[in-house]
């Protein structure tokens, strides 16, 4: 079944999920901040929207895929909640956000699409971009039964799997910020894993490789070794949004009433990171790189 969808936000993963759909035989009309973007889609059979509601209008659902809160707000919401994307969306048509939001963002975007009578999935997806070009995202949705039913087409294109978190939209932001939070601290351990090998005279890609195969068993800790000591030319995913996420999950632990520890010291670890210049770093490497600085201090 074709349907029309309007994709908001063609970033490292935005552009790549959206070829996805085109590829997939939908009808899709992309718009993005930055037209050379939307134009390269452009060539692949997507129509070009010059404004957010332009690529809502008409549409079946729209997808969003930006890089935060703010972006989030001002694409969708604009500053007074009637002149957004989804102000120019039909009543009964559904969007999915797949950004990686605030709890909070969520759980007001819920409110304004009932109250225009609009289905919303939140639909969070775990992977970098290598895994989006794939199709092989995992994606953590939640919303209606109605509404995550009708959210299936459009994501199966993108995903190796699909995990219903609940009926709140917000859950699975939630989700998708404990996950991160997670590979936060993956990539932390790994990374002084890395400064005590060095220390001891041991390979570190040995010894990765040694631990994960009588420990983890897991290709998500083998691809973040790789990326790790092998950093790729042009970073996947940077320290910057390491620090979004979290300050993101930090803020939800507070509304939930909860402290956690372990990553308020994170915060810590970040801060490092920054005052050392890596906020544009790949992750992963330019963790290693802040470790190895404050181990040798």
């Amino acid at each position: 079944m074709t349907l029309k969808i309007g994709f908001l936000g063609l970033g490292k993963m935005g552009s790549l999920m959206a070829r996805r759909l085109i590829a997939a035989g939908h009808d899709v009309t992309v718009w993005n901040r930055t037209p050379p973007a939307a134009e390269a889609l452009a060539a692949e059979g997507a129509a070009i929207a010059k404004t957010p509601t332009e690529a809502a209008r008409s549409k079946d659902a729209i997808v969003s895929m930006l890089f935060d809160d703010a972006a989030n707000e001002e694409v969708l919401l604009s500053a007074n909640g009637s002149d957004g994307a989804i102000a120019a969306l039909d009543a009964g048509a559904l969007h999915i956000a797949c950004s990686t939001i605030s709890v909070a963002l969520s759980e007001r975007l819920a409110q304004e699409h009932a109250l225009r009578r609009q289905q919303y999935v939140a639909a969070p997806v775990f992977g970098r971009p290598n895994v989006a070009a794939e199709g092989r995202l995992w994606i953590v949705v939640a919303g209606t039964d109605e509404a995550v039913a009708k959210a299936r087409p459009i994501l199966e294109p993108l995903s190796r799997g699909i995990s219903v978190a609940g009926s709140r939209p917000s859950q699975a932001h939630a989700v998708k910020l404990a996950g991160n939070f997670l590979i936060t601290m993956m990539i932390q351990s790994l990374s002084e894993a890395v400064v005590f090998a060095k220390a001891s005279g041991i390979d570190p890609a040995t010894m990765l490789e040694t631990v994960n195969s009588a420990l983890f068993q897991s290709p998500f800790y083998a691809a973040y070794s790789k990326v790790m000591l092998e950093p790729p030319a042009q970073p996947g995913a940077t320290i910057a949004l390491g620090v979004k996420d979290l300050k993101l999950f930090l803020e939800a632990a507070e509304a939930g009433k909860v402290r956690l520890a372990i990553a308020e010291s994170m915060a810590d670890r970040f801060a490092d990171a920054l005052a050392a210049g890596l906020a544009r770093a790949d992750w992963p490497s330019g963790m290693l790189a802040s470790a190895e600085l404050a181990a040798h201090r």
